[in-house]
């Protein structure tokens, strides 16, 4: 099978790593097309004024097409210009972070694959509860590679991202998996201002989402207390019940 394999965290990053072992390991042939930079936190954004430029990247038995953009772009653009043909699958992680809840919206990984589903391609975004960025996750990868493996995508609607995270710790250590919707918790915002040399202020986020708000049987929850997660997403953004709402109070004019 052809996969495309991206991620947020970079193209040298031990979760994309851990992937391409083990897809390769599965028999499967592998197009990596990654981040050059770090590119957490930029969502689905993509590069409109500047041009996209590429290296290949050799690393032992590793290649890779390494692309100073977004993961958005990455999946464009290999879709478009860099893959020999289309794939049967395109991965994105494993991000060194977990995904849940509010993460979705703001992911670079759960971004790429978004994009991957819009072109309705089969796809999964993975990543971990990590307790440092250079544990080993060799094992989760094989366990996603594997999950892939078990999804009948022909019953699933198109333009759907699978969302898969993984518990902090061994994966033998994980209770087992559950398929759960995502917290309506919200991140509670909060920065650390401190001063520059120079003397101008600048900041840094330490939010968090307060315990208390988060869903019982959620995807946060769950990962919390040790389960492996799996969300199905959608992003069709339509309000419809306020659709009818404001129809009756504009469309009467």
């Amino acid at each position: 099978m052809d996969v495309l394999l991206t991620n947020d965290d970079g193209i040298r990053a031990p979760g994309l790593r851990a992937l391409y072992a083990a897809l390769r390991e599965a028999g499967h042939s592998v197009h990596v097309v990654a981040p050059m930079r770090q590119q957490s936190g930029v969502g689905h954004s993509l590069t409109v004024f500047e041009p996209l430029r590429a290296v290949q990247v050799e690393d032992g038995d590793f290649r890779g097409t390494g692309l100073y953009g977004t993961p958005t772009d990455c999946v464009k653009l290999g879709l478009a210009c860099l893959l020999p043909r289309r794939p049967q699958l395109v991965m994105s992680g494993i991000n060194a972070g977990a995904n849940v809840g509010p993460d979705i919206l703001y992911s670079g990984t759960v971004g790429a694959a978004t994009e991957a589903a819009h072109e309705e391609l089969p796809t999964l975004a993975v990543s971990c509860d990590v307790a440092s960025e250079d544990d080993d996750l060799l094992p989760q990868a094989r366990h996603a590679v594997a999950l892939a493996a078990r999804i009948d995508w022909q019953r699933l609607a198109p333009r759907r991202v699978i969302n898969v995270n993984y518990p902090r710790g061994p994966l033998s250590k994980a209770k087992g998996l559950r398929v759960c919707p995502q917290t309506s918790a919200v991140w509670k915002n909060a920065y650390l201002e401190r001063t520059d040399p120079r003397g101008a202020p600048y900041w840094w986020l330490v939010g968090e989402i307060p315990p208390q708000t988060i869903n019982a049987g959620s995807d946060k929850d769950l990962l919390n207390r040790g389960y492996i997660t799996v969300t199905p997403l959608r992003f069709e953004f339509t309000d419809h019940e306020g659709m009818a709402a404001l129809s009756g109070m504009l469309e009467q004019a």
